[in-house]
């Protein structure tokens, strides 16, 4: 096997570990009798208010798409988008999916720069190190740069769901739930699930708490904020990985 070949098996080795995913948050969406603009195919015109006063409830989309295979997950919060919220998503959808990855050792995860999920917000740092020490998978942050996450791919299936459901009177949960799993993205129907948890605002560490977690990123030398990966506790213990570039 010549050095070439042996490059060409490592790299196709490597992908073929690493599953590539991509995240982010929808706006919020009010349950209740609301128009949303939108035009239903009934013959008459269905009668909704058009001013979202007073919901029912008001759910957060956040969204988690397996860029190779089109599977998107979408979890509907209840309370707040926190860093907590955000990886409590992403524990779910591991525990649901990871059975049909039980080769993949390493996720890469694009995502944009938003203030719950950013490389220095303290919480959610202390949350993915805890994600990768309890998945054990190596965790590679891709951050999108600023005026940059439209090219993030899940934010195209926002769209669609947009689309999709726009028209239709989201005057329960159940029905919020039941467009959302209708709708497809690339021929695949999404996975929805539903999380109701309160979560509180403005958890932060310590600067004092924060360093040793920090020191367990490997960052990138040129782009420190915007790439990032986390080793796992047992594979950081017995790496020689060079710091990420």
């Amino acid at each position: 096997m010549t050095s070439l070949d042996i490059r060409v098996f490592t790299a196709l080795a490597s992908r073929w570990h690493c599953l590539r995913i991509s995240i982010d948050a929808k706006a919020k969406v009010k349950v209740g009798e609301f128009s949303r603009g939108g035009r239903s195919r009934g013959l008459e015109a269905k009668k909704a208010s058009d001013h979202d006063m007073n919901p029912q409830a008001t759910l957060i989309p956040f969204g988690i798409l397996e860029t190779e295979s089109a599977q998107f997950t979408v979890v509907f919060g209840t309370s707040r988008e926190t860093s907590d919220f955000i990886v409590d998503c992403l524990q779910l959808w591991w525990d649901q999916r990871r059975a049909a990855y039980p080769h993949i050792r390493k996720l890469q995860i694009d995502l944009d720069n938003g203030p719950e999920l950013a490389s220095n917000r303290t919480q959610f740092i202390k949350r993915m190190v805890q994600f990768a020490d309890q998945t054990g998978l190596t965790i590679e942050l891709v951050y999108y740069p600023p005026y940059h996450s439209k090219y993030n791919s899940v934010e195209r299936c926002w769209g669609v769901l947009e689309q999709h459901w726009n028209g239709a009177i989201l005057n329960s949960i159940e029905k919020v739930l039941s467009w959302a799993g209708s709708m497809t993205w690339k021929g695949v129907t999404p996975i929805v699930r539903l999380l109701d948890k309160t979560y509180e605002k403005g958890v932060r560490l310590s600067e004092k708490v924060f360093r040793p977690i920090d020191d367990r990123l490997q960052r990138s030398e040129l782009l420190p904020k915007w790439s990032a990966v986390i080793l796992p506790v047992a594979a950081e213990a017995g790496s020689s990985h060079p710091r990420a570039t």
